[in-house]
């Protein structure tokens, strides 16, 4: 499991934790996040985030 990080705002989608709210589940690698999917914070695309740790 990795964790991604928006580069626009720093906002965190842990690939562990999911983001159950939005209807992603915990587990949810980053390749099977949707790909018209936006950051919850400021907007922008799946584009916009870089591999922070795994």
């Amino acid at each position: 499991m990795t964790v991604w990080m928006c580069v626009v705002c720093g906002w965190v989608y842990d690939e562990a934790a999911g983001l159950p709210d939005h209807g992603i589940a915990p587990g949810t690698r980053w390749a099977d996040v949707p790909g018209d999917w936006r950051c919850p914070e400021c907007g922008v695309g799946k584009a916009d985030f870089v591999m922070t740790g795994l």
